[in-house]
């Protein structure tokens, strides 16, 4: 498979990913959701869509309910946090921490993972699977 390079050749030309899209059935309900889950405001979109900026990814959620059923995301949607603790309190407000058991533990219980990131697992109502882990205990694989 041929690199990528600028045309001076100086470095590969490496793809940023910007953007991930997720599909919902009300827009309305998931733009309360996601603000109040991620503590920020979004911004509404023609096409029935709302955007949540999240460090350089921006999070599009889109309203798929005049074309059919929101179909999940892949598994899951992580996020770097400074205070895992508020936004896992926003989680339990909201009543979105997954029943699941990873590695023999609650999921969405904030626990140590066995590579060390501090991290626990929620979930919207459409079936987008959610971790959100404490910087800094990140593993980079």
């Amino acid at each position: 498979m041929a690199e990528n390079t600028k045309d001076d050749g100086a470095r590969p030309d490496v793809p940023q990913f910007f953007k991930l899209n997720i599909e919902t059935g009300d827009l309305d309900d998931a733009a309360a959701f996601y603000g109040e889950l991620l503590g920020l405001e979004g911004r509404r979109q023609a096409g029935s869509r709302v955007y949540f900026t999240c460090g350089p990814v921006t999070l599009q959620v889109v309203d798929v309910s005049a074309a059919g059923t929101p179909h999940p995301a892949a598994k899951a949607l992580y996020f770097t946090v400074d205070d895992l603790d508020a936004i896992f309190a926003r989680g339990e407000r909201l009543g979105c921490l997954s029943a699941e058991s990873i590695h023999g533990t609650p999921a969405g219980a904030i626990g140590v993972k066995p590579w060390g990131e501090r991290s626990f697992y929620s979930a919207d109502k459409w079936g987008n699977p959610l971790c959100f882990a404490e910087a800094g205990t990140v593993y980079p694989g």
